[in-house]
């Protein structure tokens, strides 16, 4: 039988909607039901501490390099599934998810959100945006809160944040209305000029996000920002915008440059490949391989570049263990072959190292960036171009085997893997400038029913 409460937008229970019409049932969203007896407390501690790993669990998967939409919807049944059960044990499961904020992780503070936001609970919230804003390791934990929660939800909640005082809370509404597509209003262009680096940083990169092109020029101004993070994210919405001239020599300033931007330096990277001509792009390639620590960076660079040029390069970096799984994916990114559905892969080598393992002396605890995708069989892959490479033109930019087109992204974002949907969402936007960029990080049930819209 059907769930007694869901917090998806207007999807009631787990049946999809043609079947809920079949059987003559409710389309629209329920009212929540609570328990009429009293819950266990065993169960609702499970359900809490279940959301709160899966919502973990999550955050990596929405980037991950093997994860479609379809793997993301089963993860967010599950999560969905926790939420109820604590939300069915009515204050006894919010108090449960708010008492677990004594380690509050971004786990924790997530679904201590959700629940402060579906009872309309101003005086948790009001801890929990403390929180966050106390515990810099939380504040994702509630800002995917916001994202998870549908529009209608948040009525009367992100409205009196955007007009706060604190530029925090600023920071937490103006995150909420990128990741639902909604217009800020008149508190966006204010917070391009707030005191606050923080706040116009985020600002920033809701302009772009949200196809604000009335403030393209502001973004041109803040490219010059003393703060980095301003300057980087003012840069990547003028170029979403449609500026290709200052936001792109600025991108290529920070991708190439000394500085230390952190994940933003191979975001601009990544980004800037995307729309410069081809030999633009094997300068900037280039100019990166010069230093052999960044050679992964070279790797997915020539991936965003899609320039059939590199793909025998490619293949030679196929016969290196450490490289070789980056190097197919790069490989797929051009041609657009699944290696693995395809059995253009191969069994792992015996002695290769993937990270953490059981031995309590091993200093090693990172976990392997490339744990998910195929080992290419190179033999196979090298046949392969023999036979198909010629359709491949060197200096034409391809994107998961064709031109990338607005009904390509829109192929992508549907079918793909996460880190093929969140070029597709960036290309998308480039190439139709005033188009909001597509959040495919969003619920999967919300993201299928927009990309069915856009389809229609």
């Amino acid at each position: 039988m059907p769930r007694l409460h869901n917090a998806r937008d207007g999807k009631p229970g787990f049946l999809s909607q043609p079947t809920r019409r079949a059987l003559n049932l409710p389309t629209t969203r329920p009212p929540p039901h609570r328990l009429e007896r009293p819950a266990v407390p065993v169960v609702v501690i499970q359900h809490v501490e279940e959301a709160a790993h899966l919502r973990q669990v999550r955050s990596v998967l929405v980037r991950a390099p093997h994860v479609r939409l379809l793997h993301l919807l089963r993860l967010d049944e599950r999560l969905a599934a926790h939420l109820d059960g604590i939300a069915v044990a009515g204050e006894y499961g919010s108090g449960l998810a708010h008492r677990a904020l004594e380690r509050p992780g971004a786990g924790e503070v997530f679904v201590a959100c959700v629940r402060a936001i579906e009872d309309h609970d101003a005086e948790r919230l009001d801890k929990l945006l403390a929180v966050a804003e106390a515990t810099p390791s939380s504040e994702a934990g509630l800002i995917s809160a916001f994202g998870w929660m549908s529009a209608a939800a948040l009525r009367g909640i992100a409205k009196p944040l955007l007009e706060a005082i604190q530029p925090w809370r600023r920071q937490v509404a103006l995150a909420a209305c990128a990741m639902h597509a909604v217009d800020p209003g008149v508190a966006l262009p204010r917070a391009l000029r707030d005191d606050d680096p923080n706040l116009r940083a985020r600002a920033l990169s809701v302009a772009g996000r949200c196809a604000r092109r009335d403030l393209i020029d502001g973004c041109l101004r803040a490219i010059s920002d003393n703060d980095q993070r301003c300057a980087f994210e003012a840069a990547r919405s003028a170029l979403l915008l449609g500026d290709r001239t200052e936001s792109v020599t600025s991108l290529e300033a920070l991708a190439i440059g000394r500085g230390d931007l952190g994940p933003s330096k191979l975001a601009a990277f990544l980004l800037v490949l995307k729309v410069v001509s081809a030999e633009r792009a094997r300068a900037a390639l280039a100019s990166v391989a010069r230093d052999p620590a960044q050679i992964r960076t070279l790797i997915r660079g020539i991936a965003a570049a899609g320039d059939p040029h590199h793909v025998p390069w490619l293949m030679a970096q196929m016969e290196d263990p450490k490289l070789a799984r980056l190097a197919g994916e790069a490989f797929g990114f051009i041609t657009g072959l699944d290696l693995a559905y395809l059995d253009l892969d191969r069994r792992p080598p015996n002695a290769t190292e993937s990270g953490p393992n059981d031995d309590p002396n091993d200093e090693n605890v990172a976990l392997d960036e490339d744990e998910s995708l195929p080992w290419p069989d190179v033999a196979k892959l090298r046949a392969w171009w023999k036979s198909n490479g010629a359709r491949f033109k060197p200096g034409n930019r391809y994107f998961v085997g064709a031109e990338p087109t607005p009904a390509k992204c829109l192929e992508v974002l549907k079918s793909g893997f996460q880190r093929q949907r969140i070029a597709a969402a960036e290309y998308r936007t480039l190439l139709t400038p005033g188009t909001t960029l597509f959040n495919v990080a969003a619920p999967s049930w919300r993201q299928q029913r927009l990309l069915a819209g856009v389809a229609a």
